[in-house]
Parts: C-alpha cells; sequence; structure tokens
C-alpha cells in the first residue's frame, strides 16, 4: 500500500495524498513553533528585569552591551565546535537544499537553528524567529517525506508546505504563510502546490490559534486613509523606504564579507558587541520588537525615536545576520517599515494635519513596504499586511506601497531579493528557470516505461523469442549480472524473423542457436542507474553527467539493486515536457 502511494505521488496530479500530509505535517510543524516560541520567552523571562520578555529597556547600560555581547560569543562557541558540521542554517539554507538537494535538510542543522536561535533572541540581537521557524517547518516536511520514503518531486512539496505552516503559525497569517513558500522560497507559483500548501497552512493555523488565540498579531484601531489625494505621498514613502532595502541589503551583504577568514565565534561576538552599543543610545533596538510595531501603530512613538530605531535597528539586524547569528531577519524588517513609516506619517501631519492620515497608519504601511521590498516579495508582504493587522482598509494604499517600494529597489537599484543576494555572495545560484522547475516536479516514476524485461547477454534462440511473448518495449541486458545496454524489443524481434528466414532457406535448426545480445545488430543505449525517488530534473543531470542515453530505475539508484522498476530515455523527458508544458 506504501509502494503503491509512493508510485502515485511520483506525479504532480497526487493532491488528495498530498493534501493530507500537508494537513498532518502542518500540526507537527505548529507545535514546533509554540515549542519554540515558549523556549525564547522563557529564557527571557529568566534573564529580562522582572522576568518580562521583551522587556530589554529597563536594562541597565552595562547589561545592554554585556548580554548580547556574551550571548554571540556562546553561541559562535557554539556553531564553532559542537555544531561545527551543521552550522548552515535559515531560510538560505533552505533555498540552497531545495535548488541543490532535492529538498533534503539534515535533521542536525535544524537543531543547531533552535539553539542557536533561541539564544539570539533571548540575549537581545537584532533577529526575528520567523526565519528559524520557517527552518524548522522545511526540515520537518523533509523528514517526513524521507521517512516515508517519498519521491523527491513529493519531498520538495513537502518541504514547501512546512514553510507555509512556519509562516502561518508564527504570525497567524494562513494566506500569507502560502503565498510568503511559493513567493519567497519556491519563487514559483505553482497550481499543483497550492492544495497541500493551504492544507498545511490551515491546519498549522488552528492549532496555534488553540494555542494562543485568534486575534491578530497586532491589535489596532481600523485606521484608513483620508482621501486618494493622499496616494502621492503614499507613492513618495514607497520610493523612500525602497531606498531603506536596498541600504539594508547592501549593508547586510557588506557585514557578510567583513572578517572572512575570521573565527565564526569571533564574528557573532562583534556582531554582539555591535547591537550593543546601538541599544546604548536606543534599546528598543534589541530583540524582535513587535512592541515597537504595535507603538508606532498606535501613533505612541515621537519622531527622534523612530528615526533612531530605524537607523540603529537596520545596522544590529544587518549586523547580527551577516556576521553570522542564526537568526531571521523578516521580523526586524518589519520594525524598521513601521518605525520608518510612521515618521515619515509624522512628518507629513506636521505640515498637512488637516489632510494626512494618522501615522499610525503609515506605520502599517512601511511594514508592508519594507517587506516587501526587501524580500522582492510584494504579495506576500501585501498579505500579512493585512493579515497581521486585520484591517481591510490598508490594501488599497498598501497596494500602491509595497509596488513603488519594490520597483525602486529592483528597477532603479537592481536589487534581487535578499535572500538570493546571499545566495549568491555564497558563490550559489537558484535555479527557477520553468523547465527547471517542471523537471522537478515529477518523479521518473510516473514517467518511466514500465514495458521493460532483464535479459542475460548470451541466451539460446527460444529463450530470446520467449522474452518477446508478453511483448516488452525495452530489454535491459546484463553481462556479469550488471545491466550494461538497453535494448529495442522490436531489433530482437526483427533479427529473430531474420534468423528464422534464413534457417528455412538453408534448412538450419536455430532452436539452440546462441545469441548475443549486445553483438546483434539493434540500436543498443548505454544506461546508468537512478533511484525510484528521483525526479526527472535529477534524472536529465545524471544523464548529463555520465553521457549516457538511458537510465534503468531501482529502488535505491545502485546498479545492483534489483528489480528493476523501469527505463527512461532522453527522449522520454523531452517528449513528456513538450506534452504537458510548464506546470
Amino acid at each position: 500500500m506504501l509502494e503503491k502511494l509512493r508510485m502515485q505521488l511520483a506525479s504532480a496530479e497526487a493532491l488528495l495524498p498530498l493534501a493530507l500530509l500537508g494537513m498532518v505535517l502542518g500540526v507537527l510543524v505548529a507545535a514546533l513553533i509554540v515549542l519554540f516560541r515558549f523556549t525564547i520567552e522563557y529564557l527571557q523571562m529568566g534573564l529580562l528585569p522582572g522576568g518580562q520578555p521583551e522587556n530589554y529597556e529597563a536594562l541597565s547600560l552595562v547589561m545592554r552591551v554585556a548580554l548580547p555581547t556574551l550571548g554571540g560569543l556562546l553561541i559562535g562557541l557554539l556553531l564553532q565546535y559542537l555544531f561545527s558540521d551543521a552550522r548552515q542554517v535559515g531560510v538560505v539554507h533552505v533555498m540552497e537544499r531545495l535548488t541543490y538537494h532535492q529538498g533534503r535538510l539534515p535533521w542536525k542543522n535544524a537543531i543547531a537553528q533552535f539553539v542557536g536561535a533561541a539564544l539570539s533572541v533571548a540575549s537581545g540581537h537584532s533577529v526575528g524567529r520567523e526565519g528559524p521557524g520557517i527552518h524548522l517547518g522545511a526540515t520537518s516536511g523533509s523528514q517526513l517525506g524521507r521517512w516515508l520514503r517519498l519521491p523527491n518531486n513529493s519531498i520538495q512539496t513537502l518541504t514547501a508546505c512546512g514553510v507555509a505552516a512556519a509562516i502561518a503559525a508564527s504570525f497567524n497569517t494562513p494566506i500569507a504563510g502560502v503565498i510568503f513558500a511559493m513567493e519567497v522560497v519556491m519563487m514559483e507559483y505553482a497550481l499543483r502546490s497550492f492544495t497541500p500548501l493551504i492544507a498545511a497552512s490551515v491546519s498549522a493555523t488552528a492549532f496555534t490559534r488553540l494555542v494562543y488565540g485568534p486575534e491578530p498579531a497586532f491589535t489596532v484601531p481600523p485606521l484608513q486613509m483620508g482621501s486618494v489625494l493622499e496616494l502621492p505621498y503614499v507613492l513618495l514613502a514607497g520610493i523612500a523606504i525602497g531606498v531603506l532595502a536596498v541600504g539594508f541589503i547592501t549593508l547586510l551583504r557588506r557585514f557578510a564579507a567583513l572578517l572572512p577568514k575570521a573565527p565564526l565565534w569571533s564574528r557573532t561576538t562583534l556582531a554582539g558587541l555591535i547591537t550593543g552599543l546601538c541599544a546604548l543610545a536606543v534599546p528598543a533596538v534589541m530583540g524582535i520588537g513587535y512592541d515597537t510595531v504595535s507603538a508606532a501603530m498606535l501613533g505612541k512613538l515621537g519622531l527622534g525615536l523612530m528615526a533612531g530605531i530605524v537607523l540603529f535597528k537596520l545596522v544590529a539586524t544587518a549586523a547580527a545576520i551577516g556576521l553570522g547569528l542564526p537568526g531571521g531577519l523578516i521580523g526586524p524588517t518589519l520594525v524598521i517599515g513601521a518605525a520608518a513609516g510612521g515618521a515619515m506619517g509624522l512628518v507629513a501631519g506636521l505640515w498637512f494635519p488637516e489632510h494626512v492620515s494618522s501615522h499610525g497608519f503609515y506605520a502599517m504601511l512601511g511594514m508592508g513596504a519594507m517587506m516587501g521590498a526587501t524580500l522582492q516579495a510584494p504579495l506576500a508582504a501585501l498579505m500579512a499586511m493585512l493579515e497581521l493587522t486585520a484591517n481591510p482598509n490598508i490594501l488599497l494604499p498598501g497596494m500602491l506601497a509595497v509596488i513603488t517600494a519594490g520597483m525602486t529597489a529592483s528597477e532603479l537599484f537592481n536589487k534581487e531579493s535578499v535572500f538570493v543576494t546571499m545566495l549568491r555572495a555564497r558563490g550559489l545560484d537558484y535555479r527557477n528557470d520553468p523547465v527547471a522547475q517542471s523537471l522537478r516536479a515529477l518523479g521518473i516514476a510516473a514517467v518511466m516505461n514500465r514495458q521493460v524485461v532483464s535479459a542475460a547477454r548470451s541466451m539460446c534462440h527460444s529463450d530470446a523469442a520467449a522474452l518477446l511473448t508478453d511483448v516488452p518495449q525495452w530489454i535491459v541486458v546484463s553481462d556479469e549480472d550488471e545491466p550494461r545496454a538497453l535494448l529495442p524489443a522490436s531489433d530482437l524481434g526483427r533479427y529473430l524473423q531474420d534468423a528464422e528466414a534464413q534457417a528455412a532457406v538453408e534448412s538450419t535448426d536455430t532452436e539452440a542457436a546462441e545469441i548475443d545480445l549486445l553483438g546483434i545488430p539493434a540500436r543498443r543505449r548505454d544506461l546508468s542507474p537512478i533511484g525510484l525517488q528521483a525526479n526527472l530534473q535529477e534524472a536529465l543531470d545524471v544523464l548529463d553527467r555520465s553521457r549516457t542515453e538511458a537510465l534503468f530505475v531501482t529502488r535505491d539508484g545502485t546498479a545492483a539493486s534489483k528489480p528493476i522498476y523501469g527505463v527512461l530515455t532522453r527522449q522520454d523527458i523531452e517528449s513528456h515536457y513538450r506534452y504537458q508544458g510548464p506546470q
């Protein structure tokens, strides 16, 4: 039954089993996210005055510097010595594994992410918990698929389901979770993926609502734009925040290139020191800062404080992520954007007090615009802005602000998504062209030719004739028990007919005559093995590397493995793509 499920999941049409798996995965990921949040809050209650999470403002001047610096040292030592072979973490790690490793994420890296990120956030570094949550969710999906030994195309879908569930559970944003997984991590919109991703996102959100309640992340009044005459200023705000996103991405890459040969612990300690020095001026830069976002939306922050938050939070976040601390950057971008938008709204209110909306409204716009421009994900940012505030009035001006900020970053300054930028800094690329997307979506079990029989190299005429009784299309010819070539069955049939005709003319007996299947006239193809879990993209890569013309499919992808499930030629892959087109 499980074997039948694996074969079914090799197809892009297997929506029902994938949706059921996605729903189960969503609950597992949500439970993991809740555990992660509880761990962070428990650590914060033990470290911060009054036992209150996010109460970094109450720290003394000395502790504002000491806590993140010592935390950075501890985290660096853990990653360098305890997790030396598993220190690659975060969204960039997930994207790399999706692109180059078929979505197979090691569990050791997820443990390093859980421990390192919890310590990073609790010790006051300017990092978020959503990026680590994405890594934890993606690894959960990957491990579930590997445990069930599903085809690689299904493992990749479950990995994306884990991403969607993590975002949905972290923010209480089921729609944004689905769109984020497609727009930011997978970088493709595919109808085949919507159903399982939605199932995972819904079940994850339902679980976290049982724990935290149904309220949106930020409880704010239903603010709205005063009139359409404000749209030019919204446009200007979008441009300004787009420039701010460019500065953030540039500074992040500069920090990532700083001290490349220095030990990791020294880099993370430096990141903590930079955070501590920023906190001396503006203690609100410490931690994730969602209390700061709420205060900005409620109009409780002054212009000077918001400007300081923008400047110092940007530096502290770029230093933390760039220098190797295992935290996320999505949460801090929301804080930076909310403070920047709120400051611009406050300035406009001073100039035109009767014609401009509350600066809390502009804080909402800035939050979405900064996220959209940094991630180059306008739809995910817009949906996040809507679901985080439960304010539909934000949609029209939000669309303008998000698109303007994103285009400012991408078109005026030629900046890619911060995650793609970090991938390229590692010398990697994200292969998301339509051909690769379509080929990765299908397992070879859905396309391979199963009309195949196996045969030894030498056999008598009667045994060769018996091979053709079931009308196979291909014959896998083995020499010394190792598959050597793929022989068209029609070529063997033609040879047998010619031999029988010649025997009739010469009045000889062909039944006992020996036939060398590697010596008869035929259009044979060289063979390479491939595993049953592989997708069509992997199959094409194997054909290119081995310079062979066909593949034979076994369970584990080795020549010695039995049985042979089917065969796949380069023409099969190309014909299937031409017939199906991009999914």
